[in-house]
């Protein structure tokens, strides 16, 4: 229980670099990876305190917080490499 505590300390503090990372990030890019490793530490977070709790009702929120972070990396990115997420036009 002890290393459980001890690991969800250490990631905490790995999430209070990454927004700073977010906010003072030299770049969009390094922003959008720094959220995304936040996405990836939350993860974490949740498994871990699920760990702690010795129940599984976190499961379902580890995967849908897993998909969104995946998501929303993949329209960022998108959006750097072309200006649009969604394109309206349609090659016939």
């Amino acid at each position: 229980m002890t290393i459980v505590l001890i690991a969800i300390l250490c990631i905490s503090v790995a999430i209070a670099g990454l927004i700073y990372r977010v906010i003072k990030g030299p770049t969009t890019p390094d922003r959008i990876v720094a959220l995304d490793a936040i996405g990836i530490n939350l993860v974490a977070i949740i498994a871990l305190v699920s760990i702690a709790l010795d129940t599984n009702a976190y499961l379902e929120v580890i995967l849908l917080l897993g998909i969104l972070a995946f998501i929303g990396t993949v329209a960022f990115s998108k959006y750097l490499e072309k200006g649009v997420i969604i394109e309206n036009e349609r090659d016939r």
